[in-house]
């Protein structure tokens, strides 16, 4: 019988604390690319989308459902496969998702009308749904305890860099060819990201209990139609069709509630949000993402529409934002090693809930300078609020339960962001030419809901340690 050490030489967490130096720098290369281009897809689909729909020759309020229809995928199908990811490896959920991800994104590159690109993006939404579901569980356990939050800090800058150059690429390579590379340039990637995770990702504990099919698609029913219910509310769709919608989420939450009661861990895993730590860490992240949201979605409209400025230069000013996050990211990462996520989140969201007030209070003719430096504070803000909160809610939940704290990483985030755009949608339908101001004075209530979340977390980890 061979040694049992030697038959494989990849990282299980049970043997070691992270991967060798080495080892963790190809394996952060390999999660990095499938995150940013999942991340990536989001900022250059909303770019390149009238282009897109002249091309195919559709309605722009058909054309809408190309961006929907990944971000539904996504939201509906995020904490099905992170539970995944705990009974059969974050590993094999991680490199299945970029498989499924890049052959979808040929089946974009390829697609003919509306409906066939469409379906590839479905599937595209569902493989990046895998990357995205099991990504904070892989970095916890490539990165050595001691340097978590460095790793969360490296995550939070792919990612902010990725819709930072979203905009451009889609623009740069419009320029050049049509749009079906937008998707093809993902093909290349995957695959070396694919062959790379085949080597170099640990291969993780797994649990002993079981998928139950009905209790994901329970899950899928209920998120698919709380989206739903969320985008139609903000759209002032007729009461009835809400009353239904409404109705419907709540039968499906109901379901899955009762049909995972007892079960040892739960796919929506309140087992987890009963530990104040981890519960207060995920208020505080979709109340910061609302907030990202609720300015990135409205500025636009005030930018051109109020004062008049052309896209090139709408995409120049909302790009301190995103330049900031990805400077402060790994700074932030590095002090959530040695200092508390409460602090540290706390302080961050208490600066963009201001920077999203001194953007309400701008003047009625502001230069390029008075709008960057704004833009610029809230870049601040967020940028050191992401990995402390990452590790915060990673670190409140038992390893074995890293994939369901994974995927409610990605949840919450999905869900603060469509939170923000409704918001918008909704004070555009009701306060017309305020509607920009409504939506950053909210954006600046959502912040300093999550500055007061986060710091009362402090209050939790001194009882936890007095305990």
């Amino acid at each position: 019988m061979p040694d049992q050490t030697t038959v494989n030489d990849k990282l299980s967490v049970v043997d070691r604390d992270g991967l060798p130096t080495r080892e963790r720098n190809l394996a952060m290369l390999s999660l990095a690319i499938g995150v940013g281009m999942a991340s990536l897809d989001t900022a250059i689909a909303n770019t390149a989308l009238p282009a897109i729909a002249d091309q195919l020759h559709t309605t722009p309020a058909d054309s809408v459902w190309i961006i929907n229809v990944y971000q539904l995928a996504m939201v509906a199908t995020l904490l099905p496969l992170a539970a995944l990811g705990e009974v059969i490896g974050y590993r094999r959920v991680s490199i299945a998702g970029l498989v499924v991800f890049t052959l979808a994104s040929l089946g974009c590159a390829c697609s003919w009308s509306l409906t066939s690109l469409v379906i590839a993006r479905l599937f595209q939404g569902v493989g990046a749904s895998a990357i995205m579901g099991v990504n904070t569980a892989m970095l916890r356990a490539i990165f050595p305890a001691h340097l978590q939050g460095r790793g969360f800090g490296l995550n939070s800058l792919v990612v902010a860099v990725a819709f930072a150059v979203g905009p451009t690429t889609a623009s740069l390579i419009l320029s050049v060819w049509t749009w079906p590379w937008l998707f093809a340039i993902n093909v290349p990637l995957g695959i070396f990201a694919f062959f790379l995770g085949q080597k170099v990702l640990p291969i993780t504990a797994r649990a002993t209990h079981k998928i139950d099919g009905l209790t994901a698609f329970f899950n899928v029913g209920a998120f698919s139609m709380l989206i739903l219910l969320l985008g139609d509310a903000a759209h002032l769709v007729d009461q009835k069709t809400l009353l239904v919608e409404l109705v419907v989420t709540g039968f499906f939450f109901a379901l899955l509630l009762r049909r995972q009661s007892g079960h040892q861990a739960p796919m929506l895993p309140v087992d987890l949000f009963r530990r104040p730590m981890f519960f207060l860490s995920v208020v505080t992240s979709i109340c910061t993402f609302a907030t990202q949201s609720l300015a990135f979605v409205s500025l636009p409209f005030y930018f051109e529409t109020v004062l008049g400025r052309s896209p090139v230069e709408t995409g120049f000013l909302m790009t301190p934002w995103a330049v900031l996050v990805a400077m402060m990211a790994p700074v932030a990462g590095r002090l959530s090693d040695q200092y508390s996520p409460g602090i540290l989140g706390g302080i961050g969201l208490a600066i963009l809930s201001g920077g999203m007030l001194s953007l309400l209070g701008i003047s009625a003719h502001p230069t390029v300078i008075d709008i960057c430096w704004r833009m610029a504070l809230c870049g601040i803000g967020f940028g050191f609020f992401q990995a402390p909160n990452l590790k915060a809610i990673m670190g409140s939940a038992p390893l074995t339960r890293a994939g369901s704290a994974s995927g409610v990483v990605a949840t919450s985030r999905l869900m603060g962001q469509t939170s923000g755009a409704a918001l918008v949608a909704f004070c555009f339908s009701f306060f017309a030419d305020k509607a920009t101001h409504y939506a950053l004075g909210m954006g600046a209530c959502f912040a300093a809901t999550a500055s007061l979340a986060s710091f009362s977390r402090l209050f939790v980890g001194k009882h936890a340690a007095e305990k």
